[in-house]
């Protein structure tokens, strides 16, 4: 295979593969987002982060099973 080729493949991998990971400090500890710039996140490498999940809600076995008295 040519070289030229095997640069692009292994170029358009890598960016489809990207994950978004947090913003770290020299010390190694997380940084913090600036609330004063609305148009980039300094939490997250690359100024974006990612959509957070919808959470499930759980059903409470005690009230669904609970028998009624008289």
């Amino acid at each position: 295979m040519w070289k030229w080729l095997k640069k692009i493949i292994s170029a358009e991998a890598v960016v489809l593969d990207k994950k978004p990971k947090r913003a770290r400090t020299k010390r190694g500890r997380y940084k913090g987002d600036n609330k004063s710039t609305k148009d980039y996140n300094e939490a997250w490498v690359g100024g974006k982060a990612p959509k957070r999940k919808s959470k499930k809600k759980k059903l409470n076995k005690k009230r669904k099973n609970r028998k009624r008295r008289k």
